[in-house]
């Protein structure tokens, strides 16, 4: 059988900008210089795109499920206008207190996304700017990749990565890097 080409990413961080008064509308959703361009790069060397994201701002009544489809569909038009196409967004709602299986670090989410695109987890790069990302990832056996957008430089410094974290300083350095290498 042959492997099914896909790239999870997180959103916050690793595609849009970051902030710790979280992302709550589509005037705050703002891409990171490169980012939706490294979609489409990966796009026309045939991946698949899956955004996982932890989106605790509904269940702490931050913002709605409007709001949310208004950013996402922001994100959607803006990847299309660079030739970029992102396949499906999961998120949680959730906040740590309701102690789901999909909320990252937890691997619900990664595992609907493995499921509904029946990939190997093995060949499947997660991208992430937190420790969660890389924890929800690693437990599945993906293999991870920890960018320094967003949060990421923090995550870095506090150490604690899973074993084999390939580090990348953005979105567009892990598309070029990565792409390198399955050439190889």
């Amino acid at each position: 059988m042959a492997t099914k080409k896909l790239v999870i990413l997180d959103r916050d961080g690793v595609i849009n900008v970051d902030s710790d008064a979280f992302i709550k509308s589509p005037d705050e959703w703002v891409a990171l210089p490169g980012a939706l361009e490294a979609i489409a790069r990966l796009n026309q060397a045939g991946y698949r795109i899956a955004v996982a994201t932890n989106q605790s701002g509904i269940g702490r009544g931050l913002f709605d499920m409007d709001a949310l489809n208004a950013m996402h569909l922001k994100m959607h038009r803006a990847a299309a206008v660079v030739g970029a196409r992102i396949d499906a967004v999961f998120f949680c709602p959730h906040t740590g207190e309701d102690h789901c299986e999909c909320r990252k670090p937890k691997p619900g989410m990664l595992k609907m996304i493995a499921e509904r695109f029946e990939i190997d987890p093995a060949h499947t790069p997660v991208v992430g700017d937190s420790l969660r990302d890389l924890q929800a990832g690693e437990a599945l056996g993906h293999p991870l990749h920890l960018v320094l957008s967003g949060k990421g430089r923090n995550t870095l410094k506090a150490g604690g990565l899973p074993e084999d974290t390939i580090v990348h300083d953005d979105l567009r350095a892990f598309a070029l890097d990565f792409l390198a290498g399955v050439q190889e």
